[in-house]
């Protein structure tokens, strides 16, 4: 009996020192594997975190989460609020930063008859009368391309190749009383200056925007030598906003070597904003919850920005807040806008420069090339190449000379038909026709393209936070910015804009 008594307490002994043992050491997780954290997806999971976003939109007077207001600072504490699940896994920390809020409201007459518009963000406030509209040469983007007969009247501009603050703030210098944009592709046009300004160019004047079928109308009477008035009135409040990222590293993995992910966090005015950017914010919120559960090589941080709809601010922030030793530790940076649209392709940033000829840094190449893998032999589905010109928030990553990839769905450009033939939807047909609008709900979304590019993620994830060997040799980040996306008409970043297939 008693060699019996002393067995049981030898076994229960172990037993316990077992369990000691596992509870000191938390850290002490199986190795993160591919297949099993793209298993960790589940659509209900990303439906309920795009439904709280929506909820805790709704729960608001402004009904949208632009940062500052507070749906923004609601969505802020949701985040933080999920990550406090995955225990002491990450470091979690805000990173404050100010930038500039800006509301406006157009209304534009051309002879006197009241025309569709819409507003720039940072545009000055102005009221004219009967004034006379006189056409830009080019694109604006050079101040050769005004003519004398500018001043004080309204500039008629063709969107393209340059930022819209640029073309404003040329006008400006050529004093114009006010801009008007119109499209070149058809569609409506708005978008963002980039700051209240003023800048090298010159001081904004007020601007609004119209589509492509009404400026070719108007630049068509102009060409034929018709005289064309036109009335413009131009409100808005600008303000400064305290605004946060929410950043999140895991504990472990080596700090010399990190993954970085990144989506935007806030929305626009016009409503809660649940693809753009919803999809993205929960994507990412979701990986992170699962990675959790394992350990990883290489450390993970996780970025939800603030502030991208008025011109990528928090990424830029952050970008700039880094040091040298800082930036050449981020291996790569993976951006994540708009993966749910209900129109969609499924499209990859051109990293390789092989169809839009913008060439990412060192890494971009084969961070597109995994992608491309991933999704013919284990995803088995099509993807095609999008955009990779800086117009969301990995350009401050690009400009800085980091490498960078990621994945979109589309926004306001119209579906090919060959892209049709590829995912389905409807050809002719915006990606997202709730791009910017109040439409953009849960009911939105496309939840097989959520899921599948959620996987995606979950894929890149365990392979870089293992190793980085796939990227090739690792090249040090440039201390000069290359400004990519100053080159570029960024200002209304899209998130897809006009795809090309292989």
């Amino acid at each position: 009996m008693l060699k019996f008594s002393l067995l049981q307490l030898t076994t229960l002994a172990l037993v316990l020192l077992g369990s000691q043992e596992a509870l000191a050491a938390p850290g002490k997780k199986r190795p993160v594997e591919a297949k099993r954290l793209r298993n960790d997806v589940k659509r209900k999971d990303l439906l309920d975190g795009a439904k709280r976003l929506q909820e805790i939109a709704y729960a608001t007077t402004e009904r949208n989460r632009v940062f500052g207001s507070p749906g923004h600072k609601a969505t802020v504490e949701y985040i933080q609020s999920e990550l406090r699940k995955a225990g002491d896994y990450y470091d979690v920390y805000l990173q404050p930063f100010t930038a500039t809020y800006a509301e406006h409201s157009a209304e534009v007459a051309i002879d006197n008859k009241a025309i569709e518009s819409n507003t720039f963000t940072y545009s000055p406030n102005g009221e004219f009368n009967d004034l006379e509209l006189v056409p830009v040469n080019n694109l604006g983007c050079d101040q050769a391309d005004f003519p004398a007969g500018v001043e004080g009247k309204i500039a008629l501009i063709k969107r393209g190749t340059c930022a819209f603050g640029i073309k404003v703030a040329r006008a400006g210098t050529a004093k114009a009383a006010a801009v008007l944009i119109y499209n070149n592709a058809p569609g409506d046009v708005s978008g963002t200056l980039g700051s209240a300004g003023p800048t090298p160019e010159g001081p904004f004047v007020p601007v609004a925007g119209v589509d492509q079928e009404t400026g070719d109308a108007l630049a068509a009477r102009l060409a034929a030598g018709e005289k064309v008035t036109a009335d413009m009135k131009l409100e808005g409040v600008i303000e400064d906003r305290t605004t946060h990222n929410v950043i999140a590293e895991s504990r472990g993995g080596s700090k010399d070597q990190v993954l970085m992910l990144g989506a935007h966090s806030d929305s626009v005015t016009a409503g809660p904003g649940i693809n753009d950017n919803g999809s993205g914010s929960v994507a990412l919120l979701t990986v992170a919850k699962n990675l959790a559960k394992y350990s990883v090589n290489n450390a993970v941080r996780f970025a939800w920005w603030s502030a991208e709809e008025y011109g990528l601010l928090g990424a830029e922030h952050y970008v700039g807040e880094l040091s040298q030793q800082q930036k050449d530790q981020i291996r790569i940076y993976l951006n994540f806008d708009m993966i749910a649209s209900p129109n969609y392709v499924l499209s990859v940033h051109d990293g390789d420069g092989s169809t839009f000829n913008t060439t990412g840094p060192a890494g971009s190449a084969q961070a597109e090339a995994m992608f491309f893998d991933y999704f013919k032999n284990v995803a088995k589905k099509p993807l095609i190449e999008g955009p990779f010109d800086g117009r969301s928030d990995y350009g401050p990553f690009l400009d800085a000379g980091i490498a960078a990839g990621g994945l979109d769905t589309g926004a306001e450009g119209l579906k090919t038909e060959e892209e049709a033939k590829l995912f389905g939807g409807e050809a002719g047909i915006a990606y997202d026709p709730n791009y910017h609008a109040a439409g953009d709900t849960i009911d939105n979304l496309a939840m097989e393209a959520f899921e599948v590019n959620t996987k995606a993620i979950s894929h890149a994830v365990a392979l870089y936070s293992t190793s980085f060997d796939s990227l090739g040799p690792r090249a040090k980040v440039a201390a000069n910015r290359r400004d990519v996306a100053k080159k570029v008409d960024h200002s209304n970043h899209r998130c897809g804009g006009d795809l090309a297939l292989l």
